[in-house]
């Protein structure tokens, strides 16, 4: 298998378009939504003992190591780097605030800084944990660790924590042979209204 994923001359064109766009859309969303995140900040320092902001190591481009960002969620004794599904009882480590945040997916949007500073894209394969060597052998098969991860995919907009490895890998792997700039669109909207509807909504996420 070779280092680079496969893409058309198409994609190769677009992938410059899709960083530009990345980076002018996360730097207007930092700015017109900075007072929602300071009002998110404040409930979630308010409500429970710990950080504001939640760090965990996640896979990028080429299997490289990074830190995602999200607001926390969970209390700071819930056992790391564990998913929540994998939790005995994930709801008594889950705050009220975190709740609503992960019902709403606004627990995700400090990632507009990983996104910014080129962690991340808007649109790509969600970053798998360090330690999900599962999911990371999976996507070896469909290239999908050889390009940016993002913020939602179409594994996401698919069935999200209701898939299995297999099937989010596959997903995965149809989003890199498919994505351009009409694709990503279509999975911003899809994101945004199961985002509002909480469609496939499941305690799966490994947010804090």
């Amino acid at each position: 298998m070779s280092k680079r994923p496969f893409l058309s001359i198409r994609q190769k064109i677009y992938l410059p378009f899709k960083r530009f766009f990345d980076i002018l859309l996360s730097l207007l969303t930092i700015i017109v939504f900075s007072p929602l995140y300071i009002i998110l900040a404040i409930l979630v320092k308010c409500t429970s003992k710990g950080p504001i902001f939640f760090k965990q190591e996640r896979i990028g481009k080429y299997k490289k190591h990074f830190k995602i960002l999200k607001f926390r969620t969970m209390r700071v004794d819930t056992p790391k780097d564990v998913p929540t599904h994998l939790l005995e009882n994930p709801e008594k480590y889950i705050t009220g605030v975190g709740r609503f945040l992960r019902k709403t997916s606004l627990d995700e949007i400090p990632q507009v800084f990983n996104i910014f500073i080129g962690h991340m894209s808007i649109v790509g394969p969600r970053p798998a944990l360090y330690n999900q060597d599962d999911l990371v052998a999976e996507r070896d098969k469909y290239h999908a660790n050889d390009i940016v991860p993002g913020l939602s995919g179409w594994a996401q907009c698919n069935g999200r924590d209701t898939n299995s490895i297999e099937r989010k890998a596959e997903l995965d792997g149809e989003y890199v042979e498919r994505f351009n700039i009409w694709f990503d669109i279509r999975i911003i909207f899809k994101t945004f209204f199961q985002a509002l509807f909480g469609k496939d909504e499941v305690e799966g996420k490994t947010s804090k």
